[in-house]
């Protein structure tokens, strides 16, 4: 290493504070999903999952402002376990999936919050754009996969309303009560690989 290296080095080092220690992680899409729950004639949940077809996740542990996520879900992909109730969220009743094959997920900020964090971003969906805030735990420990690169987990859930994003089919029971309740409860399962 050079002398002008060196003081280089030193002089970002007495600007900064710190070298960031930031790193990159690529979405796995093998160990990752999106699960998603929505109430059933005001008495059941029924569960599903979308596929995250590719992502990054920015992360330095020494400031969590500095941290990113950006990942790309697979609308298409959605799986509740019933093929006919699948092909009816495929059609223009709720996702569309013909238009609107995918949805997006891009953090704005990141904020520490009690033992997890708040990741703040834009979730698009159903070609609608709205802010969603996730509450993610600690990060995992980094493990060696066998791609020999350094992985780690996160995990994520938020709450939206499905009519902001214009998904507003609906049926009425004979008690008066909607068929499928209006909040949408999100779990983000992510696994992901150094970039």
């Amino acid at each position: 290493m050079t002398t002008r290296t060196t003081a280089f080095l030193l002089a970002t080092l007495l600007v900064n504070g710190t070298m960031s220690l930031a790193q990159e992680y690529k979405i796995d899409p093998a160990h990752s999903e999106v699960g998603f729950g929505i109430r059933h004639m005001a008495i059941s949940t029924v569960h599903g999952r979308f596929s995250i077809a590719e992502g990054l996740v920015k992360l330095d542990e020494a400031d969590p402002s500095k941290d990113a996520v950006v990942a790309t879900i697979n609308v298409a992909s959605v799986d509740t376990g019933t093929p006919q109730r699948d092909a009816h969220l495929k059609s223009p009743d709720f996702f569309d999936t013909a238009k609107y094959p995918t949805a997006t997920f891009k953090s704005t900020s990141v904020r520490k919050a009690g033992d997890g964090y708040d990741v703040v971003g834009d979730l698009t969906l159903h070609g609608v754009t709205k802010p969603v805030t996730l509450h993610m735990e600690a990060p995992s420990k980094e493990q060696v996969g066998m791609d020999k690169k350094g992985h780690r987990g996160f995990s994520a859930a938020a709450t939206i309303h499905r009519q902001d994003f214009g998904l507003t089919w609906n049926g009425t029971l004979s008690s008066g009560d909607n068929m499928l309740g209006d909040d949408v409860k999100m779990t983000f399962e992510i696994e992901a690989g150094r970039a």
